[in-house]
């Protein structure tokens, strides 16, 4: 389980003495421990991955409107500690698909489900986040389908 490597990666970057990672997997462990308390279970749910991954691709996101941000108001020092962030947080994320690998599993749900005009994308979406939800950047996924579907 994605919560399991996380404790072990911060018992171990705590030992080496490395504090920046040590902050960032800690800020981890509080944004999971937070969507447990928003969805009320004292222990892991069924699907627990499913969960983490969400919330760390949520925090993946976050970290590059803060990056945008900065160096759009010229401050590379506060971009360069989000990019360290970001860093630590993928690490933990399951390998991304492939652009290519996208526009395939894209083209299987349009053939499956005949998929023809925009009004479908929701379907599309709905198979798409189902199927392979932590290998997606779901942003990315649905300007593909719209281009696909438009």
């Amino acid at each position: 389980m994605i919560r399991d490597d996380i404790k072990a990666a911060l018992i171990s970057a705590m030992k080496a003495g490395e504090k920046a990672r040590t902050g960032t997997i800690r800020l981890i462990q509080s944004a999971i421990k937070n969507r447990d308390i928003e969805l009320r279970t004292g222990t892991a749910p069924a699907d627990d991955d499913a969960m983490v991954i969400e919330v760390l691709q949520k925090m993946v996101k976050q970290r590059r409107e803060s990056i945008a941000l900065y160096e759009q108001g010229g401050r590379p020092e506060l971009a360069d500690a989000e990019k360290g962030e970001m860093a630590v947080i993928e690490s933990f994320l399951p390998a991304q698909m492939s652009e290519d690998e996208t526009k395939a599993a894209i083209e299987a749900i349009v053939a499956e489900t005949g998929a023809g005009s925009v009004k479908d994308m929701g379907r599309v979406m709905a198979l798409l986040r189902e199927r392979h939800a932590g290998e997606l950047d779901m942003s990315k996924a649905s300007g593909l389908v719209k281009a696909r579907l438009g």
